[in-house]
């Protein structure tokens, strides 16, 4: 038999109860479709994820106080132990490779201006935390040596702070905000950045000079984290790795596992941010396919009811001189076919969804090729797969029986 004509037979087939092959595509189409969108959620997750993280600083080390297994335990266990100083701070700054350093201090506190308050992050920090968290000042000016050698009590707003407390299109420089109780003169205010997934928002922080926060807020000079800027991407691991030697030798500790502080690069956030978002992409890809094994069952029901219907035909066929693998092969098409067309709708669906979600802010998605080949492997696979069986059963059924059937 002719290609051409099993794929006439095949239309003429599908076409003949358009409201049962529709159905059936729709489960196709729902499964692909869901598959596509679990894929962009997650690889959009992914790339945010990523992008935060290296909107943090450019080749940037942290060295956190405490030790610290995992990449999840970085937020809850910093500042928690009390084992690194300015004199740490000092020390890594003299290693080669280091271009810069921001010791800080943080705590929450809360933040009153007349009647509006607001509790947030308090960092305690020097001029060089501009450059090395890549901050941006939208108004004002940021923290200044002379304001840390003379304790002053200014501070820098984040602009979800300034929004809480003074609304709107008001600029706060100039003016005196209250930090648990004691006066602070705000002298700026940074520009949106947004959520870097660690540690919250700068965006919803404020930022002193660290000598003030020392002697007015906290009252010790234990340091919460130290943010190191390497010189470039290449000396990472070698500062790093310094970092770790000089602060076992400081800190007298011999064993690196007992070690009191952890020192994690910037590379390492991202592979165990990448490494837990591609896990919960499989995780997503993995439920949503399920649907489409329920769509493959449709198809199989569906062919067996259609083999039914046809007995006296596939007998008359068989009588007349069609082979088993010509009978076969009709009704394996007529599943590949199905699922084929629910495949291309399926992927319509898909990306427009993942669009919408994207276009209207609902959630980060990225539409990779990877999921549109895939969704077509797929739904090819599911059509000989599924349609498989029906197509066996169809090319054995003896020619003579099946003219007898009713």
């Amino acid at each position: 038999m002719l290609i051409s004509d099993l794929l006439e037979e095949t239309f003429f087939a599908i076409s003949a109860n358009k409201v049962r092959s529709g159905l059936t595509i729709l489960g196709i189409v729902i499964g692909i479709g869901s598959v596509i969108v679990m894929i962009a959620i997650g690889q959009g997750a992914t790339g945010s994820i990523e992008a935060s993280i290296q909107s943090m600083g450019s080749n940037l080390i942290t060295v956190s106080p405490g030790a610290q297994k995992s990449f999840s335990m970085v937020r809850s266990q910093r500042g928690t132990s009390t084992t690194l100083t300015e004199n740490d701070a000092q020390a890594i700054f003299e290693l080669s490779g280091v271009e810069a350093i921001a010791p800080q201090l943080s705590n929450r506190y809360q933040l009153v201006y007349k009647g509006n308050n607001t509790n947030t992050q308090v960092v305690g920090t020097t001029d060089d935390y501009l450059t090395v968290r890549n901050i941006t000042i939208a108004s004002g000016s940021f923290i200044s040596d002379l304001n840390n050698e003379s304790a002053s009590k200014v501070v820098v707003l984040g602009p979800t702070v300034s929004e809480d407390l003074f609304g709107e299109d008001v600029d706060p420089v100039g003016k005196t905000i209250k930090i648990n109780k004691i006066s602070f003169k705000v002298i700026g205010v940074t520009a949106s950045k947004g959520s870097s997934g660690m540690g919250g928002s700068q965006d919803d922080m404020v930022f002193v000079p660290l000598s003030a926060m020392e002697k007015f807020l906290v009252g010790n000079e234990y340091l919460s984290t130290l943010s190191v800027q390497a010189e470039s991407e290449k000396v990472m691991d070698t500062v790093a790795a310094d970092i770790t030697d000089l602060l076992l030798v400081r800190h007298e500790i011999i064993d690196v596992t007992a070690a009191d502080f952890t020192v994690q690069s910037q590379e390492d956030m991202l592979e165990s941010a990448s490494s837990i978002s591609d896990t919960l992409t499989i995780l997503l890809a993995a439920i949503a396919s399920i649907s489409l094994v329920v769509g493959g069952i449709g198809i199989m029901n569906m062919m067996m009811t259609t083999v039914t219907e046809r007995t006296r035909e596939i007998g008359l066929r068989k009588a007349i001189g069609a082979k088993r693998k010509d009978i076969s092969l009709q009704f394996l098409i007529e599943a590949t076919m199905l699922t084929f067309i629910g495949g291309i709708l399926g992927v319509i669906l898909g990306v427009a969804i993942a669009w919408g979600l994207d276009i209207f802010g609902l959630t980060d998605t990225k539409i990779s090729l990877f999921s549109v080949f895939l969704a077509f492997g797929v739904s090819a696979a599911i059509g000989i797969a599924f349609g498989y069986w029906p197509a066996r059963q169809a090319s054995k059924l003896n020619p003579i029986e099946a003219l007898r059937y009713e």
